[in-house]
């Protein structure tokens, strides 16, 4: 698995450490459920998400795209 170096506050290190230590999560499994919440998804995630929306909904590939675009927006904003 690749590694990144990414530079945190002592209090943002000091809290994210806590965090994983009082969910019995690693660092790396809290960055990662992070990432999903925020919705970012690795390209294979996102081809399958689309995949299952447009098979469900009958559009075509530019259909369902359009879809989940919208989607993702709306699902940003009410943040």
């Amino acid at each position: 698995m690749p590694r990144l170096t990414i530079t945190l506050s002592t209090e943002r290190r000091t809290a994210l450490k806590e965090a994983a230590a009082s969910s019995g999560k690693t660092i790396t499994q809290l960055i990662d459920e992070s990432l999903d919440a925020y919705g970012i998804k690795t390209r294979a995630r996102a081809q399958k998400l689309l995949a299952q929306a447009r098979e469900r909904a009958n559009l075509d590939e530019s259909e369902a795209l359009a879809v989940a675009v919208e989607e993702t927006r709306d699902a940003r904003r009410k943040r």
